[in-house]
């Protein structure tokens, strides 16, 4: 019988199975082992740290932006301050949920191409991925009404109360205070640490002016918040809050009316006027006209609104105070009277013959004086070449005098200097010397070089702070302050600042004085019958004018012939009262050709509204001098009876000793 043949070896497989379910086994412990392993480190070994991590995920610290600063006059009128905004603001996870969003909002809000682009900018500045960024700033109540109506459709989307800078008078101190705006890529870039904290809780930061320059103490301390969010970055609750600490106030030495005096005589007028506390350098006035508003700024100014300003044939947007730059003309010559004085190149009684025209040794040149075709000023001496602005006079001292005495001592006027002026940006003008043309021009310094300097002309450059500066520094006799903005910050108060005293003698002085308030009253001063009617103080000035485009030698000027902006510019400096000065000014009027028509009008309303009261306001006619308002005529009206009666007190009395005086008395 055959072997029957086996096909199924059941052994075999029964080790195979054993086998796998070994191995099956030994795989479900290790996982069970890993399992185990991950469970105990999260639970055990690292809970607290993914305990914080989760945390942040629902808890986030929030900056709280400090409450800016606020800005006042000497008066404690408001000049900045803040004002409630309502801005709408996104948080997004994702670009989709970004777009779904914003093409929703265009159906309820306008929302504009400039919004989207600002927008972009600052979502490119993002902290946090579920940090708020702005989309629309200034929300009207119709907008804010819309929004909430259709809050559930905006998951992700806020409106958010902050407060935002506000300047009240507009245009008036645009300049000086200068304005806030949005923080921009290349300044975030260039932050410290430190500074990207400080400014955690704002958009905003100072761009000209005292804001800027005083930025540090008019932010404040950023605080902080922890809040509870939900999945959206929505706040849900907030568990704790530092506060912040609100920036320091400041009050300036600037005078609101005597601001608004000046813009309402300027007429509208491009130029700029400087009037300066000769006690302490304290800035009174400060006006570049024209203005803008700085307002435009403070949430960012549109494309159209910039360009309007930027492309405005007056540029408005230019300090000229601060940055201008103009030949001072005759306004320096009592300086450089006194100079030569200081120096012992003239004196008092030292006089010249001025035929209109001034040559110099072995030149055929003719230097012309401004009144050459009247055959000029004949026989003068320093006080009526002040008065009467007499160049020729100052052509001979310039050329005796030469540029090093002449630069040296215009240096400690503060001329060809930066003032130290608290805003930025201020330009030191050109005050040559020698070594400023060598390096600047190529070339040597000639005499006729120093002829120019001497009447404020060639190289010469000033702005108006500086000649306001160069005033009152004269009407110190010879104490030059830093000039200053700021008066108080918080409660502690600035000190004047002795940037230079100039000893010389006291005569010295007294000449120029004199010869100065000669310009505004003598028979034949320059200024004489635009601002002397009426003064109820006496005052000291120098007019002055500055070539815009040059005229050939034997050519008379003419206005008629010239386009507007060609015409000359028109300057004025002044202090009052002559004995015991209070107040400095610095006019300049461009294209007015006139300084005692034009500018010197400008100085007397700025001291008389400082000394006396007499107060303008933009848009104000303005009246001829002595006849300000009513109550200002009964004023005039009572100081003449009370002069009167003085008078007649004296007579009396004259005439009631002279009938008691003995015959052949001595009195």
């Amino acid at each position: 019988m055959e072997e029957t043949q086996q096909f199924k070896d059941h052994q075999r497989e029964q080790r195979l199975f054993r086998n796998r379910v070994v191995v099956m086994l030994l795989f479900m412990l290790m996982l069970l082992g890993s399992l185990g392993y991950r469970y105990y480190d999260l639970q055990i070994v690292n809970y607290e740290d993914y305990a914080t991590q989760s945390d942040r995920n629902r808890i986030h610290v929030q900056p709280i932006p400090p409450t800016r600063g606020m800005i006042f006059d000497r008066q404690g009128e408001l000049l900045a301050d803040n004002k409630p905004s309502y801005t709408l603001t996104i948080v997004s996870s994702n670009q989709a949920q970004l777009n779904d969003m914003i093409e929703r909002l265009k159906t309820i809000i306008p929302i504009s191409a400039a919004d989207l682009g600002k927008f972009y900018r600052l979502k490119k500045q993002q902290r946090h991925h579920l940090d708020p960024v702005p989309l629309r700033y200034n929300l009207t109540e119709a907008e804010i009404a819309r929004l909430a109506v259709n809050q559930h459709l905006l998951d992700g989307i806020e409106v958010e109360a902050e407060l935002v800078r506000n300047y009240p008078k507009a245009d008036l101190f645009a300049h000086v205070i200068g304005y806030t705006s949005r923080i921009n890529e290349r300044e975030m870039s260039s932050f410290t640490p430190e500074q990207k904290r400080a400014y955690s809780g704002t958009h905003s930061i100072g761009k000209l002016g005292i804001e800027r320059n005083y930025e540090d103490v008019l932010l404040g301390q950023v605080g902080s918040q922890n809040v509870e969010t939900n999945a959206r970055g929505r706040v849900m609750r907030v568990l704790d809050r530092i506060d912040p600490v609100q920036g320091q106030d400041l009050q300036l030495h600037l005078d609101t009316r005597l601001q608004e005096t000046v813009v309402a005589v300027m007429q509208g007028r491009r130029g700029a006027v400087v009037a300066i506390d000769v006690k302490t350098g304290g800035v009174l006035a400060a006006v570049s006209n024209p203005g803008f508003d700085p307002n435009l700024f403070v949430t960012g100014i549109s494309y159209r609104d910039y360009k309007n300003l930027n492309e405005d044939i007056d540029t408005p947007l230019f300090n000229r105070f601060l940055q201008a730059q103009y030949p001072p003309g005759s306004t320096i010559k009592p300086m450089m009277g006194l100079a030569g004085l200081h120096y012992g190149f003239t004196d008092v009684h030292r006089t010249i013959n001025d035929p209109g025209i001034y040559r110099l040794p072995n030149v055929s040149r003719p230097f012309r004086d401004w009144n050459w075709d009247k055959g000029g000023h004949g026989r003068v001496d320093l006080k009526r070449a002040i008065s009467e602005s007499c160049d020729t006079y100052f052509y001979d001292l310039g050329f005796r005098m030469g540029i090093d005495r002449m630069s040296e001592f215009g240096n400690q006027f503060g001329l060809g200097v930066q003032t130290g002026i608290d805003i930025p940006h201020e330009r030191r003008g050109v005050w040559p010397s020698r070594e400023w043309k060598r390096a600047a021009k190529g070339q040597a310094w000639y005499p006729g070089d120093s002829v120019n300097m001497s009447i404020g002309q060639g190289y010469t450059l000033t702005t108006p702070l500086q000649l306001a500066v160069m005033t009152a520094t004269i009407a110190n006799r010879g104490v030059r302050y830093r000039p200053q903005f700021i008066r108080k910050l918080g409660n502690k108060v600035f000190e004047p600042i002795v940037e230079e005293v100039i000893d010389t003698k006291a005569e010295y002085w007294d000449a120029i004085f004199e010869g100065m308030e000669e310009v505004m009253t003598g028979a034949r001063g320059t200024a004489r019958r635009h601002v002397s009617q009426m003064a109820e103080y006496r005052m000291a000035g120098k007019s002055g004018t500055a070539q815009v485009i040059g005229i050939a030698q034997n050519v008379k000027y003419k206005s008629e012939l010239l386009q507007e902006r060609h015409r000359d510019h028109a300057l004025f400096v002044a202090f009052a009262p002559v004995d015991d000065p209070q107040i400095a000014v610095a006019v300049m009027v461009e294209n007015a050709e006139s300084g005692s028509g034009k500018a010197a009008p400008v100085a007397r309303w700025v001291m008389d509204a400082y000394l006396l009261g007499y107060y303008l306001k933009p848009g104000d006619e303005v009246p001829p001098f002595g006849y300000h308002s009513t109550a200002i005529i009964k004023r005039a009206n009572a100081y003449i009876a009370q002069r009167q009666a003085a008078r007649e007190t004296r007579a009396t009395g004259a005439s009631a000793q002279s009938s008691s005086t003995p015959a052949g008395a001595s009195r």
